[in-house]
């Protein structure tokens, strides 16, 4: 007979610690995922004012009609432009609403035939109702979506789409429970730590399955996350993060009851939680495909091999999490080279040294 394609961990370890195998691994931590959702699902609808976010829950379709030059009509002396939109939906479509943008370097540029969206602001007098909000890109990114779709079908087969469904089921999770449940007040660290475990064990089982790889691969994501948070949780202590080095962090301080210093916990959870996914079940597969290619190889042989494989896989995470994290961080990185400051001064600032923080963490977590 051949040799299964994910031949039973447990065979590794003789036939008298069998039992369950592996099966134990997403019952214990489904039955422990279950409990902590159930617990902390948020019970109730947040009453927030957006406007005081500049913001509105009421956000409607519009078009760029007229683009005029003109002298701002607050300041005779200074130019402006004068755009009109065109409300193509809403509570009064074919409404027309004007705004004066300032020529700074900041403002966008429009043309007329653009598509925007504008905020609704009800209590507003009735010439600013409508202000505008941002560029009108959902097309683009449902069509950017459906050729991603399509690229990881195509690939995976039914693999892929299961990975799809994977994905879909942790955007799910994300906007449901951890979003609602943090704003709600509860802890960020507990919540992020719930949702990840959740999100681990529906991408990894759709993905790849309910077999012994998938087992390890789970327990292997889950044991990092744990460490990954116990890390994290007294680096940042020891550091005095604040939590409010972001613009994003200052506004949330306009409502009670979040745990600003808290969501950096929860960021770096959620951050190391993709890296792992990936790290554990190639690790996982990669011993499998040796057990595979030649059953006589032992435990020890197997783990020896697999560390091999890991000290390259590692070289490699570890850098693209640099490269990720710089990557978002770019303005940042350029104000601070204009400002002159040695690297010690520009690393000890929050705003950077909780990105180092992130990285190292978050490596950390990978190589165990």
């Amino acid at each position: 007979m051949s040799e299964p394609h994910h031949p039973d961990v447990a065979r590794l370890l003789g036939p008298d610690r069998r039992g369950l195998g592996l099966a134990w691994v997403p019952l214990i931590l489904g039955v422990a995922v279950a409990v902590g959702l159930l617990t902390l699902w948020p019970n109730s609808d947040l009453d927030v004012d957006s406007e005081l976010l500049g913001l509105s829950s009421e956000v409607y379709r519009a078009e760029v009609s007229q683009v005029v030059e003109t002298d701002c009509s607050y300041a005779p002396d200074s130019p402006c432009t004068l755009v009109v939109f065109e409300l193509l939906e809403g509570p009064t479509p074919g409404t027309v609403a004007s705004q004066e943008f300032e020529d700074l370097p900041s403002t966008p540029t429009f043309e007329v035939g653009d598509g925007v969206v504008m905020n609704y602001l009800p209590r507003s007098d009735p010439a600013f109702q409508y202000q505008y909000a941002d560029r009108e890109r959902r097309g683009l990114l449902i069509g950017l979506t459906v050729v991603f779709a399509l690229a990881v079908v195509g690939l995976g087969r039914l693999r892929g789409l299961a990975a799809l469904v994977g994905l879909g089921l942790s955007v799910v999770i994300l906007i449901t429970f951890i979003v609602p449940a943090i704003l709600e007040g509860t802890d960020p660290v507990l919540v992020a730590a719930v949702g990840a475990v959740a999100i681990a064990i529906a991408s990894l089982y759709l993905a790849h399955g309910f077999n012994d790889l998938t087992h390890v691969a789970l327990l292997g994501a889950t044991g990092a996350l744990a460490i990954t948070v116990l890390l994290s949780a007294v680096i940042t202590n020891l550091a005095n993060f604040s939590g409010l080095a972001g613009e994003e962090s200052l506004y949330l301080t306009l409502f009670g009851g979040i745990d600003v210093a808290g969501l950096l916990l929860a960021g770096i959870v959620l951050g190391a939680l993709g890296a792992l996914d990936d790290v554990t079940v190639t690790q996982a597969s990669t011993v499998w495909e040796l057990r595979r290619a030649n059953p006589a190889l032992g435990l020890a042989d197997l783990t020896a091999a697999g560390l091999r494989v890991g000290r390259d896989h590692i070289a490699s995470t570890v850098n693209t999490l640099l490269l990720a994290y710089a990557g978002a961080s770019i303005p940042l990185l350029l104000l601070f080279g204009l400002s002159r400051q040695s690297f010690g001064t520009i690393a000890n600032s929050e705003v950077v040294a909780v990105e180092i923080v992130r990285t190292l963490v978050g490596s950390i977590g990978l190589v165990a």
